[in-house]
């Protein structure tokens, strides 16, 4: 493929519909909800919201391989001050007991800052999707700080424990980097024996492979990042790809999207099916349009609840039992061990 054929192959796969058009025709698997009832479930249902997730944007400071946001330093797209009161507004509700803050890189959003500030004043948990560098770039530098004072849980990508495996999915120098803010996060309390700082690690898979047991994986982390370089962190969890964007590109590229959807599909696990995380979470956009879960939110699958498709629209009890919206993508949160933003549903 030259190099041409995949710029324009990775242009139209930035368009939701594109991808939905590869997932849907160009592979032979049953649709996910006739794999449900193949296993005598029922279709998905959430059955309560218990989480905010907002994407505050497609901003970051870098650009992640296998990244099924697309974000990266060119991005524009950044939810304003406006949708983020609306948002905040929302969480309100006694009903949510979290907000979980994402992107791209959610600490580049000019409001987030404020929107933490006010969540801890609700009493809410907030978690922090991070991808560690940003704590190193400058104007973000007193940010460890500021999370410790409000109790905020990192959320901190760390693809391996490996340097060259790290770098090769989020660009040289990444490894070093995040050890540097891993560093500075432990020199602060985080991710400390008894502390109540949290900092949980995120692996995702080198290639086109399912996570190995998250328990085992988590045991070799901290082996190896203690002995390393003296790191501590809280927990680890696994996450696995899903076939959208980038790494949906990735896959077209390499002729390996049907091995790949083959491999998802022949580890479903029905297990899983309970505790899928867009069963308790409300997903918002930037824009402050509203998904079953992130990913959804990236294919531009909106809840099924017309009336009631942004945040200022938003009604806890019509939503909180809403018929999830699927496609195929959503083997990939029930394969194996299963995986949801909080990492492995069950055991291997």
């Amino acid at each position: 493929m030259t190099p041409f054929t995949l710029l324009r192959q990775r242009s139209q796969l930035a368009d939701p519909r594109h991808q939905l058009h590869i997932l849907n025709e160009q592979n032979q698997h049953p649709a996910f909800e006739q794999k449900l009832k193949a296993h005598q479930l029922s279709n998905l249902e959430a059955n309560s919201i218990t989480t905010l997730q907002v994407n505050l944007g497609k901003l970051c400071n870098m650009t992640c391989q296998h990244c099924h946001v697309d974000a990266g330093p060119d991005r524009r797209e950044i939810m304003n001050g406006e949708t983020v009161q609306d948002c905040l507004n929302v969480l309100a509700h006694p009903g949510f007991q979290t907000l979980d803050l994402t992107g791209g890189a959610p600490e580049m959003n000019p409001h987030f800052r404020e929107m933490v500030t006010q969540a801890t004043k609700l009493n809410k948990q907030v978690i922090d999707r991070c991808n560690l560098t940003i704590l190193l770039a400058p104007g973000y530098q007193d940010l460890p700080e500021f999370l410790a004072t409000h109790q905020v849980e990192i959320v901190a990508s760390l693809p391996c424990y490996l340097e060259e495996n790290t770098n090769a999915q989020r660009g040289s120098g990444a490894f070093q980097k995040s050890i540097q803010a891993l560093k500075k996060l432990n020199a602060l309390g985080y991710g400390k024996r008894d502390s109540s700082l949290k900092l949980t690690l995120v692996f995702n898979p080198v290639g086109f492979s399912l996570p190995p047991d998250q328990s085992e994986l988590e045991l070799a982390y901290r082996q190896e990042l203690k002995k390393q370089y003296e790191i501590e962190f809280t927990n680890l969890i696994t996450i696995t790809y899903m076939p959208i964007s980038r790494f949906l590109s990735d896959l077209v590229s390499q002729g390996r999207l049907e091995e790949y959807m083959e491999r998802l599909v022949h580890a479903f696990n029905p297990e899983t099916i309970a505790g899928l995380m867009c069963r308790s979470i409300i997903s918002v956009d930037w824009q402050g349009y509203l998904y079953d879960c992130d990913f959804n939110q990236m294919l531009n699958l909106p809840v099924a609840v017309p009336a009631r498709r942004h945040i200022r629209d938003f009604h806890y009890r019509e939503l909180e039992n809403r018929k999830i919206v699927t496609n195929q993508h959503c083997y990939g949160c029930t394969a194996g061990a299963g995986s949801s933003c909080g990492g492995a549903i069950n055991s291997l």
